[in-house]
């Protein structure tokens, strides 16, 4: 989840718009990356422009637009504290953790987060 949320900032940061260059993340390899671009759009982070390529077990994918999803977990994995304390609770939990539930973790930290209003 530590990549996922990387390339989401990487993608964020593009903010003049889609980047031909690959993106690259020190500590992973291109083929982490290639994979987790791959799911992730799978699963609907970003929109991308996507090319078979011969030679590589994964396509060309070209984010060019964080979505919904991908907008509301950068947003509620943004602040460090927030997100590494939810990490510690999955890292808790053991193996297995899917992304539904760290991004409720994530949810119920904010929202403990906003003052109650009497």
């Amino acid at each position: 989840m530590d990549l996922v949320r990387k390339i989401l900032f990487e993608i964020e940061s593009q903010s003049s718009g889609p980047s031909s260059k690959r993106i690259e993340i020190e500590g992973y390899s291109e083929d982490e990356i290639e994979y987790h671009l791959t799911i992730m759009n799978d699963a609907g982070f970003f929109e991308a422009a996507i090319a078979k390529r011969s030679g590589s077990k994964y396509p060309l994918i070209i984010p060019t637009r964080l979505t919904w999803l991908g907008h509301d977990f950068l947003d509620a994995s943004r602040d460090e504290t927030r997100w590494n304390k939810a990490k510690e609770i999955v890292t808790k939990m053991g193996s297995g953790v899917t992304f539904d539930v760290l991004k409720t973790i994530l949810v119920q930290i904010m929202m403990s987060q906003i003052p109650k209003f009497s």
